[in-house]
């Protein structure tokens, strides 16, 4: 680098650090004290959740950056500690001997989550710890533009259960809708109580195991009925509020979180029917999926912050002639779905990693590939076979193809009411004690 500029400095992602079992303590600190004083930074990279600058003697005296790196890839889930946010920067900052010389925000992806953004943003600034209940109360005041109890009392909530992970996993969705299992259905072990008519979970690992890890478990480390008591505040308030944008994108956000985690405990009921070798169940509750799968689709289209449409014509706008244009297209539609690494029976290692909850994604992919395999779950039960999944990954992958070369054009604004729809979804899927007893 010196060769190239001689005032160049080395800015080194951190968090290799605490992944790569190499490096024990006496090579990063060899490691560090190689680069001359001054002509390396480090960037601690997910120190909300794992700080490295307090394990390491403040990186053996290197200067550092503490980081946020909250997000990975664009996923769309409501997800974050608040508290790490507002007491870290400042913990490394005024801790003894430190060498921190910024903070900073690494997400991979963002436009998700702006109570997160909005909070880390203001710690460059903040030299003492921030009292979060009392600036969670001013915060929604300050984004909706009115004082509200009932809001403040659901923003409360969120604080205290979405916004409060501490299990020191990292967030990366796999929620079944946008990260489908690719696993034969009779590997897969329904743990015993579930969520517990969708309270806490009992334990901090997902629902979801099996004998392979061909997929990712779905993250769950709050209480799922306090946040249906949330979204009930929210829809209470929706009389005084629904003119706000920044409120109608907030009550979607909600919504799709608590029906999300609603339909990995419907897929649930739908692998323990067909271990029970029930045809008709399995026929009822995947059909009650696929329309709740429509019916998010139609959620989300409420709002332009939700649609596929304007991911799409963005890319295709940077385009200076047709063939660009396709080009282009095909890259945005194949990063949100599976990287082009795969055979026509084997699936990328890298689907699903750029997944998003937008409308027309669900309608017109996430659904159709669930219907793929619900149609071989039942032809199973019926012929008396097992599973054919590399039947089943054959048109999964074909029809990932062929929604990746596509044309069709989307939406790039909203249709529909977001109060209105919010309310019937959950009076449809979520009201009541039983909601899982579908």
């Amino acid at each position: 680098m010196q060769s190239g500029d001689s005032d160049a400095v080395w800015l080194m992602q951190g968090w290799l650090f605490s992944y790569d079992p190499f490096w024990r303590p006496p090579q990063m600190k060899a490691l560090l004290n190689s680069v001359p004083l001054g002509k390396l930074v480090v960037l601690d990279l997910f120190a909300e959740v794992k700080p490295i600058w307090s394990t390491s003697k403040q990186f053996y005296g290197v200067p550092y950056i503490w980081c946020m790196l909250h997000n990975f890839a664009g996923n769309i889930e409501m997800y974050g500690i608040l508290d790490s946010i507002a007491f870290g920067p400042v913990e490394a900052r005024t801790s003894e001997n430190t060498t921190m010389v910024g903070v900073g925000m690494s997400m991979e992806g963002i436009e998700q989550n702006p109570v997160v953004y909005d909070l880390m943003s203001e710690m460059a600034f903040q030299h003492e710890k921030v009292d979060v209940k009392a600036w969670i109360n001013q915060y929604s005041v300050r984004r909706y533009g009115r004082s509200v109890p009932a809001i403040q009392d659901a923003w409360n909530v969120l604080y205290h259960t979405v916004y409060n992970c501490t299990d020191g996993a990292t967030d990366k969705n796999r929620d079944v809708i946008v990260a489908f299992p690719d696993v034969d259905p009779s590997i897969i072990s329904v743990t015993e109580g579930k969520y517990q008519n969708y309270g806490k979970p009992v334990s901090k690992e997902a629902v979801l195991k099996s004998e392979t890890s061909s997929y990712d478990h779905p993250h769950l480390w709050y209480s799922t009925s306090e946040v249906i008591r949330a979204l009930e505040l929210f829809i209470a308030s929706g009389n005084e509020l629904s003119a706000s944008n920044t409120y109608r994108y907030d009550l979607i956000d909600l919504t799709r979180q608590a029906l999300a985690k609603y339909a990995n405990e419907l897929f649930l009921n739908i692998i323990e029917a067909y271990q029970l070798n029930d045809a008709h169940g399995v026929f009822q509750l995947s059909r009650r999926f696929l329309e709740l799968v429509e019916d998010m689709d139609s959620l989300l289209a409420c709002h332009d912050g939700f649609l596929l449409g304007p991911w799409l014509e963005s890319a295709k706008q940077l385009a200076q002639n047709e063939e660009q244009e396709k080009q282009y297209e095909w890259n945005a539609r194949t990063q949100i779905t599976m990287w082009f690494d795969n055979t026509e029976e084997e699936a990328s290692l890298l689907r699903d990693y750029g997944n998003k909850y937008w409308s027309g994604l669900l309608r017109d992919y996430y659904g159709p590939r669930a219907a793929i395999y619900f149609k071989y779950m039942i032809e199973s039960l019926e012929s008396g076979d097992g599973f054919r999944l590399k039947d089943w990954r054959r048109e999964w992958i074909k029809l990932t193809n062929d929604w990746q070369n596509g044309r069709n054009v989307y939406p790039v604004e909203s249709n529909g009411d977001a109060l209105i729809t919010s309310q019937w979804l959950y009076n449809k899927y979520l009201q009541g004690t039983s909601v899982f007893d579908h």
